[in-house]
């Protein structure tokens, strides 16, 4: 596929737009790739990645070698994807404790499009469908209500919260980031990208190397796990398609109940800067909410939200005819 500089600033955006979903717990970074219309390509070159590039490498030359493996997309994404967790985690944060009723609200209308446009992909409506779509509807659901674990206190569980999360982070409609917070590990991830930022920022070697290397420990666990799952999703699409998209679509379903805007707070945590913020809670009425249930905006950014992908779907359809 030829690819002009103006393609690759758009991946990068979309990798933008990818990060920003996975720095919040509930919002998917593999949804966005899907809406965006990157999801299987970049499972696609995930799986295609092997030590075969240093072969080809030696015999053909490293521009060739670069362009076999799809590696200039893949870097396009991963370096918005990059810019965004660091840039943005803190504008996120923000508003998840400033106005989170807007924010969900934004998110529950994305989402809800994105199952309309997944499931709209299905083209077989058989009992095995819709058994698929209810299963993993109720897998789904119960990730979002599960109690989350001790905090991490050791290099071996943040290497296994590295390849459970980054499994969730690909595939749309469970977040990488609620998985972190199911395990205990979001708050030592935030800590460690804000570590790192500031050892940046700051020139702090000590601050940065002791950042890199519990990000470096958590990175070999999603990179086997990227490399593991990413083989079952393609080969998934490529001879069970129509089950795949169920699936998804049951996924992105059971999700909904993590973005319900109006929720009551079970218990609370302490956050990265010394923040109590909620940690587990429950969805509920707008009526039985105990502050102002805003439903007007709330309603508004749901259709806001929604609107966005249908504009989405619809200059990705153009650009296709």
């Amino acid at each position: 596929m030829q690819r002009k500089l103006k393609d690759y600033l758009i991946i990068a955006i979309k990798g933008i737009a990818m990060g920003a979903a996975d720095v919040v717990p509930g919002v998917s970074g593999g949804t966005i790739a899907f809406i965006s219309g990157i999801y299987e390509e970049l499972i696609e070159t995930i799986n295609n990645l092997d030590l075969g590039f240093f072969s080809l490498w030696k015999k053909e030359g490293f521009s060739t070698a670069w362009k076999h493996y799809n590696l200039s997309f893949l870097s396009a994404l991963f370096l918005g994807i990059l810019i965004s967790i660091l840039s943005l985690a803190k504008l996120i944060k923000w508003l998840l404790h400033h106005e989170p009723l807007l924010l969900w609200a934004f998110f529950f209308g994305l989402v809800l499009a994105s199952i309309v446009y997944i499931g709209k992909q299905i083209n077989s409506w058989k009992p095995k469908t819709i058994l698929g779509i209810l299963l993993a509807a109720i897998v789904s659901y119960y990730i979002t209500i599960a109690e989350p674990l001790a905090s991490p206190d050791s290099n071996w569980y943040l290497l296994f919260c590295g390849f459970i999360a980054i499994i969730a982070m690909i595939l749309p409609g469970v977040s990488g980031a609620f998985i972190l917070l199911i395990l205990g590990a979001y708050q030592t991830a935030i800590d460690l990208i804000n570590q790192l930022r500031n050892g940046i920022v700051n020139l702090d070697v000590d601050l940065l190397w002791g950042a890199i290397s519990k990000i470096m420990i958590m990175g070999v666990g999603a990179l086997i796990g990227l490399k593991l799952f990413s083989k079952a999703l393609n080969w998934m699409f490529k001879h069970h398609n129509n089950m795949t998209l169920a699936i998804l679509t049951g996924f992105m379903i059971g999700s909904l109940n993590k973005l319900w805007p109006w929720k009551k707070v079970l218990s609370w945590r302490t956050n990265s800067e010394g923040i109590e913020v909620p940690f587990i809670e429950k969805s509920i009425l707008p009526s039985q909410y105990e502050n102002d249930p805003r439903i007007l905006w709330v309603l508004l950014f749901i259709a806001i939200g929604f609107l966005l992908i249908l504009i989405l779907e619809r200059l990705s359809v153009k650009k296709t005819n």
